[in-house]
């Protein structure tokens, strides 16, 4: 890592050394033919670029879990059988959890996968899917989504939203919400299934945060739907 790389790292509130966090987080990495690495938004697009394959992205909730993860799972069933696993990549956020779930189905149906996340999943150790064959951590500050106060795209969803070739969103927050407007703005293809996260996660995060008790339970990214295939 350059000295001038290092700089611009700390000036982004990542000061601690991402060569070192990348190899301590292979332990993350359990499938041994997994390929983990540090990637900004140029370095992912030039790995995309190379594959010449479409980009099937998934969007959704993640920690926030689905209330019908069944459901959830029903619907991307339904999106992989319109592609050809021999000309599309299976492209999502890497982690376990929530909408990760698509990894499995996506790997079962003979798809390739990849997965684009912020080095804070690195950070703070979230467990990524085992089912994703390829990981790009972006050094990022944020989980993604709009930087406060503009309208450009934090470096993680910057390199989301320009690889994508067609993105699908099964519910989602505010991070899905502001990759889609985004896709949508430039023209991508963009489908919105709506999907609930789970009610009971969300009372539960509302009364640890002394917040009133959530009504509505569809996710933010409905704010950005656009009309559904």
């Amino acid at each position: 890592m350059t000295a001038a790389r290092a700089r611009s790292l700390r000036g982004h509130g990542l000061c601690l050394g991402l060569l070192t966090l990348l190899t301590a987080g292979m332990t993350l990495a359990a499938d041994p033919g997994r390929t983990v690495s540090e990637a900004d938004p140029a370095a992912v697009r030039a790995y995309f670029a190379g594959r010449e394959l479409r980009v099937l992205t998934f969007l959704g909730y993640s920690g926030a879990g689905y209330e019908d993860p069944a459901a959830m799972l029903d619907h991307a069933r339904r999106v992989l059988e319109r592609y050809d696993p021999k000309t599309t990549i299976v492209n999502g956020g890497a982690t376990a959890e929530g909408i990760g779930a698509v990894y499995a189905l996506a790997k079962a149906k003979g798809f390739s996968t990849t997965g684009i996340v912020s080095i804070k999943a690195l950070i703070e150790r979230v467990p990524l899917s085992p089912h994703v064959d390829r990981v790009f951590f972006v050094p990022d500050p944020t989980w993604g989504g709009f930087i406060k106060g503009t309208a450009l795209l934090s470096p993680t969803s910057q390199a989301m939203v320009e690889n994508s070739d067609v993105l699908v969103a099964i519910g989602g927050g505010d991070v899905a919400r502001d990759e889609m407007i985004a896709a949508q703005h430039s023209g991508k293809p963009v489908e919105f299934i709506p999907a609930d996260l789970n009610h009971r996660q969300a009372l539960d995060k509302a009364r640890r945060e002394s917040l009133p008790a959530p009504t509505d339970f569809g996710g933010t990214a409905a704010t950005a739907r656009s009309r559904p295939r």
